[in-house]
């Protein structure tokens, strides 16, 4: 019999929408420079520049969008107006006015899970924007415990787990990316239940962990309440 105590949930793209908010950002910014460079050029300069500059500015709209005014200076050879690198500006605010909307089942599930099990919500990126979402999703509710993190690594999880519940051994990690949600969780003898979204952003694709004996892979989130019932 397996002893479960506390679930972590991702929030980015596990209970709400995100990476299509950069994807449709990204059409905009190429939209903006189609006199100068193609769309997938620019495609490939822009993910350079964030794999660049994440470590200097972190996760989040802020980073995404400086990367995006550097991409379109380097691409210009300098030369990009300034009426151009004011809509890069604008478009950054607009994803952090972006509406959050809640995936499917992620509201039903919570609340099947919350009543048996201790929730902690872990998400990294800019902390002003992801408080904004986790108050806009109104799914705030449903945690006991709100953690903001830079990164997400091994020693994040073990850390999280022994200090909002009984020890990574006994903590099941929910998220939709495999780079910063499950392998990092599984590392830290958490398990780990991958739930994948239609669309993963190039810096947090990684191998499945296959064989992993603390490894699953759900179809929806919906699904956690019976993963849950096999574990126990």
């Amino acid at each position: 019999m397996t002893k479960i105590t506390t679930l972590g949930f991702d929030a980015d793209d596990t209970l709400w929408h995100n990476e299509r908010v950069f994807r449709l950002t990204e059409d905009r910014f190429a939209e903006l420079l189609a006199d100068y460079t193609e769309k997938a050029h620019l495609s490939e300069r822009l993910l350079a520049a964030e794999r660049r500059n994440v470590l200097h500015y972190g996760y989040g709209v802020k980073g995404f969008t400086l990367s995006m005014i550097e991409t379109a200076i380097e691409v210009t050879d300098r030369q990009v107006p300034a009426d151009v690198i004011a809509e890069i500006l604008e478009a950054g605010r607009d994803m952090m006015r972006h509406p959050v909307e809640p995936l499917p089942h992620v509201e039903e599930t919570l609340k099947a899970v919350k009543k048996n099990y201790k929730l902690v919500l872990i998400t990294k990126g800019d902390l002003f924007d992801q408080e904004r979402k986790v108050t806009a999703s109104g799914l705030d509710v449903y945690f006991d415990v709100i953690e903001i993190v830079s990164e997400k690594t091994d020693d994040t999880y073990r850390t999280l787990f022994s200090r909002h519940g009984t020890g990574a051994t006994e903590a099941l990690m929910i998220g939709n990316s495999l780079k910063s949600d499950i392998v990092p969780a599984l590392d830290a003898g958490a398990f780990g239940a991958h739930v994948s979204y239609d669309v993963t952003w190039a810096l947090e694709e990684a191998d499945e962990p296959r064989g992993h004996e603390r490894f699953y892979r759900l179809d929806n989130i919906g699904k956690v309440p019976q993963l849950l019932a096999r574990l126990s």
